[in-house]
């Protein structure tokens, strides 16, 4: 596919997504909305890369919503009010999925932010399975001020990560927060001082992950984001009937004949999604 808002690089077994319109602030256009799902769901289907980078281009991470696609959704606000609340509805449901394939991507997703991070990017970001930054890197639930409620997961997705009493007040008020006050909330990892030594750390925290077994990864994130949605029995019930299925020897008994030996192991990759059903 050749994408008009990002690009794909592969660095070993990281994948790295760059967002590329750094002359629009990387806004998300119409385009970017099919773009980004379709690139994070084609890295996971291949399963080459055991770990994705998102990061960006410019001055600005990303400055959220294109005024395109507002515009666009004028232009529904006609007609019979029950037919556009339906489209309405599918819309927004089309918008969240955009971040959810974040979340369901078999291999963790790491942001890397430079800049403001703004409305839907901090969507995009809570989506994210870690989260680092630079000095000059701010963030804004910026939906309110501009009239709207926050609707593609940043109020679903940010009260599991921060306190609820800073969601609220960052929601109700749209101000701007800091890198050092995003790291105290717990929402950023790691603060550095420019682009380059982000980029730099954040691939060796990716290549670190990468080394260790992709099932087990996979396999954690499942359980981590299971857990965040279900009772501590519920999620212990879970993580037998997975182990019942999941675990084999094979990359246990791998890994410790590299420690043994002191070496880098190797363990095969996932398998690719499975394009079509044999006759």
């Amino acid at each position: 596919m050749n994408y008009s808002t990002l690009e794909i690089k592969y660095e070993g077994f990281v994948a790295h997504i760059v967002l590329n319109r750094p002359e629009a602030m990387n806004s998300m256009n119409p385009a970017f909305w099919t773009e980004l799902p379709a690139a994070v769901r084609a890295i996971d289907d291949e399963a080459k890369a055991r770990v994705i980078i998102i990061s960006s281009t410019g001055k600005h991470f990303s400055a959220g919503m294109d005024l395109a696609v507002f515009l666009n959704m004028k232009e529904d606000f006609k007609g019979d009010p029950s037919r556009r609340a339906e489209r309405m509805r599918r819309t927004v449901k089309m918008l969240q999925d955009s971040f959810t394939a974040i979340e369901e991507a078999r291999m963790p997703v790491i942001g890397a932010v430079q800049g403001g991070a703004i409305g839907g990017a901090v969507d995009l970001l809570s989506a994210c399975d870690m989260r680092y930054c630079t000095q000059d890197a701010f963030f804004s639930i910026k939906e309110t001020q501009i009239g709207m409620t926050a609707d593609v997961g940043t109020l679903q997705r940010l009260p599991k990560l921060i306190p609820i009493g800073m969601v609220k007040e960052l929601a109700y008020t749209g101000r701007n927060f800091a890198a050092q006050e995003a790291q105290q909330l717990g929402f950023i990892n790691e603060i550095f001082d420019d682009h380059e030594q982000m980029l730099s750390a954040v691939t060796k925290v990716a290549q670190q992950i990468a080394a260790n077994s992709p099932l087990a990864v996979s396999g954690t994130k499942t359980m981590i984001n299971y857990a965040t949605e279900h009772t501590v029995s519920e999620s212990l019930d879970y993580m037998a009937t997975w182990q019942a299925g999941m675990f084999h020897m094979e990359d246990v008994f791998t890994a410790m004949e590299a420690q043994k030996k002191q070496q880098q192991p190797e363990f095969p990759p996932l398998h690719s999604a499975v394009k079509k059903i044999a006759q």
